[in-house]
């Protein structure tokens, strides 16, 4: 059976015990209709990048499934009648990742990181400094 990887994101006004609860009953979904959930996992209450519904913040949740294209469907059809879903995607994956997920894996490198030290925005400061050039009205040095 192919193999899925979806992501939904629930209101931030919604309880982590009810998160929990629509992620085991999408699981349940598929797994009433032929298909093997292989991994959950909750990267908690994230800020969105925009506004989505009047919603700042949003519960993520990342399932892996081992599932045929109908339970897949069935499952996406209750996402988009279930109010408390603001957003989900699904895609098709070869295999299924090994460890924690990018996302995990972000946030405890974060912890271990010293405050200030941003990766990629390293020495961002120093390219950008103005230089002290004075500059002249023509005809005036």
């Amino acid at each position: 059976m192919p193999l899925y990887e979806t992501v939904f994101i629930a209101r931030q006004d919604v309880s982590a015990k009810q998160v929990e609860d629509m992620a085991a009953s999408f699981s349940k979904i598929v797994n009433d209709n032929g298909g093997q959930t292989k991994r959950t996992e909750s990267w908690g209450l994230r800020t969105l990048a925009y506004r989505i519904n009047k919603n700042r913040k949003g519960h993520y949740t990342l399932f892996h499934f081992d599932a045929p294209f109908k339970a897949i469907a069935e499952m996406e059809r209750n996402m988009k009648i279930n109010e408390d879903v603001l957003r989900f995607m699904t895609v098709k994956i070869e295999k299924l990742p090994e460890g924690p997920s990018a996302i995990l894996r972000q946030s405890e490198e974060g912890e271990d990181r010293p405050r200030g030290e941003r990766g990629d925005r390293e020495g961002r400061g120093e390219r950008f400094e103005r230089s002290e050039r004075k500059f002249s009205k023509e005809g005036e040095e």
